[in-house]
């Protein structure tokens, strides 16, 4: 029998000792993971509450050798507090593509509901899961990139702090957890004091650098959420780049659910 020493009560009896004198022990710090959904989640409970808003927005679409095209919409964004927004956009120039609209219902935890509604053609268009990673109208934006990115609907890692400009920026990698996304990961720029995003990469399914997002010219609306009023993003496998501008940002309209259904996609003006 192993005689047991005075030294070896001390020890025994140390996290008994000190949690009673009220001494605790280190906080274990936060893995990178851990870091990197919380930075999520914290600029995600910072857009809540926004109600519903309306904007202009110009597409200026350009190829490799900088010919451009450009169209003009309207976008429409409902919020829903159990579930993902609602959006619609209707193109109103020009003439070839008046009218077509892209209807989404977002959702956190499975994939989102897309429809698209072509004049031309006098009917609504589902798109289906498997088909969200294919180019919006053309551009640059696939149509996963214009559903709001749930916290959900990534897994996360921090990396580290990074100068952008004269700010200093969170640098964190999100993964897609649906399979059928076109992207194997996103690396995404947050500034520390506002959580805004200010530039993406984005990863093809054979982790190649497929693109860029940056936004610039923010501007705060309710004096709390955070609007970028240009957005370009650039693809570096072909060449191609789409900038979107917005302008006429109008908060808390009268929007509401019958604003955004499927059967009245014809009839939106």
């Amino acid at each position: 029998m192993i005689p047991i020493r005075p030294i070896h009560l001390f020890f025994a009896f140390c996290p008994i000792i000190l949690f009673c004198l009220g001494v605790s022990s280190p906080a274990r710090s936060e893995t990178a993971e851990e870091t990197g959904l919380k930075i999520a989640q914290d600029s995600q409970d910072r857009e809540k509450g926004f109600g519903n808003f309306t904007a202009q927005q110009t597409m200026v679409l350009r190829n490799k050798h900088g010919q451009e095209s450009r169209r003009q919409l309207r976008v429409k964004v409902l919020e829903v507090s159990e579930d993902g927004d609602k959006s619609l956009f209707v193109f109103d120039e020009p003439r070839d593509v008046k009218g077509t609209a892209l209807l989404i219902h977002a959702h956190r935890e499975s994939a989102d509901d897309q429809w698209l509604y072509l004049p031309a053609l006098k009917r609504v268009k589902r798109i289906s899961s498997s088909n969200q990673s294919g180019s919006f109208m053309g551009s640059e934006f696939a149509y996963e990139d214009l559903t709001p990115q749930a916290v959900e609907k990534f897994t996360y890692r921090y990396l580290h702090d990074e100068a952008y400009g004269d700010l200093t920026c969170t640098v964190s990698e999100r993964f897609p957890v649906d399979k059928k996304s076109g992207y194997s990961r996103q690396v995404v720029w947050r500034d520390k004091d506002e959580l805004r995003v200010w530039k993406v990469e984005y990863y093809d399914r054979k982790n190649s650098h497929l693109k860029t997002l940056t936004l610039e010219n923010y501007a705060q609306y309710l004096d709390r959420y955070w609007r970028a009023g240009e957005m370009t993003m650039v693809n570096h496998l072909t060449g191609k780049s789409t900038v979107l501008t917005w302008t006429d940002f109008e908060f808390q309209t009268d929007l509401n659910d019958r604003d955004f259904t499927q059967t009245g996609l014809k009839r939106v003006r």
